[in-house]
């Protein structure tokens, strides 16, 4: 489900770790709005999990912003990826998602910087300071 939303919506999973799996929206590709996509992705990514396999109880967390992209490592372990603060943020929202009935969070800020046809299909929840996190977050849900 979320290689094929993820595609679909053009993007790509840059790796799975554990429970999770990490998916980049406008690098290397550029979108026009990168946001749009990561969005539409996470909210049919979290309904096709309720209705495909609701035993598997999954959270998805999006965030959007300035990231360092490109290959990371040393000549005997080199990996593209994504590095910076939206990265963790949306790991805190992901982890914070798994308690949501809806089971998808993103921050404000990216609903914000997205489309207004995807804005329509989102709604502005609580303020709360993520872990490992000063400045506070106000969440974002799917309406």
């Amino acid at each position: 489900v979320v290689v094929e939303e993820v595609d679909r919506h053009h993007g790509f999973v840059n790796k799975f770790e554990g429970d999770g799996a990490l998916a980049v929206f406008g690098a290397p590709n550029h979108l026009p709005c990168p946001e749009d996509a990561a969005l539409a992705a996470g909210r049919v990514i979290a309904r096709r999990i309720r209705e495909e396999t609701p035993e598997f109880d999954a959270g998805v967390g999006i965030a959007s912003g300035e990231a360092v992209a490109g290959n990371v490592g040393a000549r005997e372990r080199f990996e593209y990826t994504v590095i910076g603060e939206p990265v963790n943020e949306a790991a805190r929202l992901c982890e914070l998602a798994k308690t949501q009935s809806c089971h998808v969070l993103a921050s404000s800020t990216t609903v914000h910087n997205a489309s207004e046809s995807e804005r329509a299909y989102w709604t502005f929840g609580d303020t709360v300071t993520l872990r490992g996190h000063d400045e506070p977050t106000r969440l974002a849900l799917p309406v």
